[in-house]
């Protein structure tokens, strides 16, 4: 049972109550950011929380034991400090969540719900919807190595180690066409192999960024496509940054990247035909 401050238990025994909630996220830069669903600011430790910011959040359930408590937030982007090109680029990904509910006639009048992390985040052009989820889920995480045919580094960090700022990887070029605000087509790859560009990121004006799903050549024309749809539709003439991905497998990192040596996946370890034919000669 969640012990409440003395003065928020005398304020709620009262019976009449003046009440909100206040969010607070701490993002991975080092960022925090408040905002409330009152109709005012309000500030405590140091921190002060944007009223009106267009976000609401569904209800709050906790359970006993290891599993994962979530809840979700929802709203409009009408906060300029949470844009859908913030939310593209990853600003919020896993950012820290802390949940209180306050008294604004007293805001040292308040106790702390919920803490946890963001989870998924799905946007769009006005609004967006987060789930907030419980600390147990970080006993979901995998720590260490995984045990897996693929890579499992991120093409350009340090465990991969490819400078993706290298021209040999990346590249700019004009928008000759688009549709559906995810199929585009380009020019300037020309000495680029078709596929080059699937599963690596698009990156526009302003920096949003898109994550490209196909990367195909019909005519000499580059066309891309992406995963999700832009927030709108990008006018030809446009210059993007397009930016090579990769399928994590070992061929792909020594033929195109030549980059075997720091392949963090086990290319050679038995697979399920290894395991049938040995079951098979046992017999």
């Amino acid at each position: 049972m969640r012990a409440l401050p003395a003065g928020l238990k005398a304020h709620l025994e009262a019976g009449v109550t003046t009440l909100c909630h206040c969010w607070r996220l701490d993002l991975a830069g080092g960022e925090a950011m408040g905002f409330t669903d009152h109709d005012r600011d309000l500030s405590f430790d140091g921190l002060a929380y944007e009223a009106e910011a267009g976000v609401s959040a569904s209800e709050i359930e906790s359970t006993l034991g290891l599993a994962v408590d979530n809840l979700e937030a929802s709203g409009a982007l009408s906060s300029a400090r949470i844009s859908e090109a913030r939310i593209a680029a990853g600003d919020f990904d896993n950012a820290g969540v802390r949940l209180w509910r306050v008294n604004w006639q007293d805001v040292s009048q308040r106790v702390l719900l919920r803490r946890g992390r963001l989870g998924e985040v799905t946007r769009g052009p006005s609004a967006f919807t987060a789930e907030l989820r419980g600390l147990a889920h970080q006993l979901n995480a995998a720590r260490g190595r995984i045990f897996q045919f693929g890579c499992d580094a991120v093409l350009g960090d340090a465990r991969c180690g490819i400078d993706l700022t290298r021209p040999h990887y990346s590249a700019e070029a004009i928008v000759l066409a688009s549709g559906e605000r995810r199929r585009m087509t380009l020019q300037g790859l020309q000495s680029f192999a078709p596929g080059f560009f699937a599963r690596g990121t698009l990156r526009l004006a302003g920096g949003r960024l898109g994550q490209i799903k196909f990367h195909r050549v019909e005519a000499d024309r580059h066309m891309i496509e992406l995963w999700q749809p832009l927030a709108e539709e990008v006018p030809p003439g446009a210059r993007v940054t397009v930016t090579a991905g990769c399928d994590k497998q070992f061929a792909t990192c020594a033929r195109v990247f030549g980059n075997a040596r720091n392949f963090r996946g086990f290319p050679h370890m038995p697979g399920d035909d290894f395991v049938m034919a040995s079951a098979a000669g046992g017999k």
